[in-house]
């Protein structure tokens, strides 16, 4: 397999990216929202990792482009007992990951893949990319990043899969039904 098999919860609605907004929020010293411009004006970073899928698939040796995660926390600041984070896409998609995850030097927000932009079924213009757990972790569409010291679930984790989702720990489900 040489890409991720897409799936996604429901329409994505299209982005006109001179209008893109990525809102970083939350328990945090310095909210921030950036522009398209502005996030393109970072420090950028590449990767190549495999990509697995909780399903039981994994793409080899994904080439990922973008900010480093790092950078974030950088410029926003997170309190010192930020422990999870919520990343949102704008189908509507929410996923948690704990924040040791997210500031991980391989977790970045990525605008490029395989050497070109980001195609559109696999989060044009920005993906979280988080290649340390489940690829359900590395949410599509990503506008918005919230900073939490409590546990949100997001859209799968409502529906009983891991919190944190590793896949080396085969984290796929809770350990108590819900």
């Amino acid at each position: 397999m040489d890409r991720p098999v897409v799936y996604d919860i429901a329409v994505v609605p299209p982005v006109d990216q001179s209008a893109f907004r990525l809102r970083l929020h939350g328990a945090l010293e310095h909210p921030v929202t950036l522009s398209w411009a502005e996030f393109a004006a970072m420090p950028r970073t590449q990767i190549v990792r495999d990509f697995h899928c909780v399903t039981t698939w994994s793409v080899r040796a994904v080439a990922w482009e973008g900010v480093a995660a790092s950078e974030f926390v950088r410029l926003a600041r997170p309190d010192p007992d930020v422990r999870w984070v919520l990343a949102r896409g704008r189908d509507g998609y929410t996923t948690n990951l704990p924040y040791e995850a997210f500031i991980r030097p391989d977790s970045l927000l990525a605008d490029r893949m395989n050497g070109e932009p980001l195609p559109r079924q696999h989060g044009f213009p920005l993906r979280l990319v988080v290649p340390s757990l489940y690829a359900w972790k590395s949410a599509k569409y990503l506008e918005e990043v919230e900073f939490r010291r409590d546990l949100a679930r997001g859209f799968w984790e409502e529906r009983g899969y891991h919190d944190r989702g590793d896949p080396w720990l085969e984290e796929r489900f809770h350990e108590t039904p819900r």
